[in-house]
């Protein structure tokens, strides 16, 4: 195995990389996976190949940093994030020095890099709570217009804190994992009682997730400066929604059932040290925020994301948005700050996703409510079908990555397939 290129800022891996990897020597991200003689375990992706952590462990080359073994054996990730970022990004130092060393035991030992076509992605983590934010004020301005009054868009608190809900943590899935049409109570059109069958109005939402590397104690409160430390990693996140169930039920206590049925993450999770090359400063806030959720920094990312649509025997995708993770008007941080600031404490593993994110313009719009106009306006795919919303065996995929000066991080895939819900009775 050799490198065709010689990487611009000098990392050259002896692994030959595909050109728009979304795993290149720069990212690393971290997953559990499993393969034909190996149990679920952690691994870090590098261009096809993933790291086997726990075999390369037990061959000594981690040897310097005196940890148990085991929690690389895991079947989630929580163990390893919880000994804690010193730690964490040493072990992708160390992976990101043996895949440039020529001598190193990654190359020298069989086994310990596992072709991708042969591993199965897992659900990377213990998700003990998931947090759904509504941090895109063009998302939010959007709705606010299609259901209130276009003038008055966006709710009077809107501009003054990260918006916010607890979801369910249990149907977080992996991506792969088939989404079943969920039922629920629907009040049709010009009718005055509800009726109980699966959601014509499905949706996707196009969102990235953080996941929480660094818990605190009920009543402490993380400051703005330091709430970048408590963040481990980012995630693709797709909210699937039932926007019929939804509009029944949200009143007045807000998304439930029309949500909880299902979301899907990507099985990478990308190191916020990987993505530090693309940051950017996030949109101007006006009215200035609250100070305890005041910054100044460049608090944002630079990430290129995208949806696609495969209808059932389709050979092709459509892409249906392209937006980027700079939209965002609430950062991470002031999410997290925000989240913690009535002293609520955090966990390892948790996970607090962006809410949909839309862009300025008709192509970057995250999710079918604001690009059909919330069914008023089919869309045409490549295959020449139509859709308003998603029909049984679509698939959807998210995709997301940063490039600049030669230098790509990506996210990989969440994607997931619709199926029947045969369970009405």
């Amino acid at each position: 195995m050799s490198n065709e290129t010689v990487n611009k800022r000098g990392l050259n891996p002896f692994l030959t990389i595909p050109q728009n990897s979304d795993f290149s020597i720069y990212n690393l991200p971290f997953g559990i996976f499993s393969a034909p003689g190996k149990g679920k375990r952690a691994g870090i992706a590098i261009g096809e190949y993933v790291v086997d952590l726990a075999d390369a462990a037990d061959e000594g080359l981690f040897e310097e940093l005196d940890i148990d073994h085991e929690v690389f054996e895991s079947d989630v990730l929580n163990e390893m994030i919880a000994l804690g970022k010193p730690v964490t990004n040493r072990i992708r130092t160390i992976v990101q020095e043996a895949l440039c060393d020529e001598k190193s035991l990654l190359k020298s030992i069989d086994g310990l890099l596992v072709p991708m076509e042969n591993v199965t992605m897992h659900m990377p983590l213990r998700v003990g709570d998931y947090t759904d934010f509504y941090s895109s004020k063009e998302h939010a301005t959007n709705v606010g217009s299609m259901f209130r009054d276009p003038m008055n868009a966006l709710m009077p608190n809107w501009k003054h804190l990260p918006v916010g809900y607890h979801g369910r943590s249990s149907s977080i899935v992996v991506s792969g994992t088939e989404i079943q049409r969920p039922n629920g109570q629907i009040l049709p059109e010009g009718a005055d009682e509800p009726v109980f069958a699966p959601t014509e109005r499905l949706d996707f939402e196009l969102e990235v997730a953080f996941v929480i590397g660094k818990p605190t104690m009920m009543g402490e409160i993380v400051n703005v400066e330091e709430a970048e430390d408590h963040i481990f990693g980012l995630m693709l996140f797709n909210d699937w929604s039932a926007r019929d169930i939804q509009k029944w039920e949200y009143r007045p206590l807000g998304p439930f059932l029309g949500k909880s049925f299902a979301s899907t993450v990507s099985p990478w999770i990308v190191p916020i040290e990987a993505l530090e090359p693309f940051r950017v400063k996030g949109p101007e806030q006006n009215p200035k925020p609250l100070e305890y959720l005041r910054t100044n920094d460049k608090n944002s990312f630079d990430i290129q994301l995208a949806a696609s649509i495969r209808p059932e025997g389709s050979g092709s995708e459509t892409t249906v948005c392209e937006t980027n993770f700079r939209h965002l008007y609430w950062s991470m941080g002031q999410q997290l700050v925000h989240h913690t600031s009535n002293g609520c404490n955090i966990r390892i593993g948790d996970l607090m996703a962006s809410g949909t994110i839309s862009g300025p313009d008709e192509g970057s719009l995250g999710c079918l409510l604001e690009i059909t106009q919330n069914g008023s306006k089919a869309i045409t795919l490549d295959s020449g079908e139509k859709r308003t919303w998603l029909e049984d065996g679509d698939r959807v995929t998210l995709r997301g990555f940063a490039e600049k000066d030669g230098i790509r991080v990506g996210f990989g895939e969440s994607a997931g397939k619709i199926r029947i819900n045969v369970n009405v009775s």
